[in-house]
């Protein structure tokens, strides 16, 4: 019973820091990406698939976060 806690606090770190990494990345590369768009506007598509591609690791972070939870 006394590992339930540290068990949550790995769990919300695991998801906390993946988040802040993928928040701190989707920023830069949406401001390029609008910059890109703003030259010419071709370059949608890529920027937009640029910028979701950074919350793959969000999404890996609540894998591990889930696998720690429920082991």
């Amino acid at each position: 019973m006394a590992d339930t806690g540290l068990l949550a606090l790995s769990a919300a770190i695991a998801i906390g820091a993946t988040a802040i990494g993928a928040a701190i990345a989707e920023a830069h590369i949406g401001s390029a990406a609008v910059a890109a768009m703003a030259e010419d506007e071709k370059f949608f598509g890529k920027g937009l698939l640029m910028t979701v591609l950074p919350e793959t690791l969000a999404i890996f972070g609540l894998v591990i976060a889930l696998l720690i939870l429920f082991k």
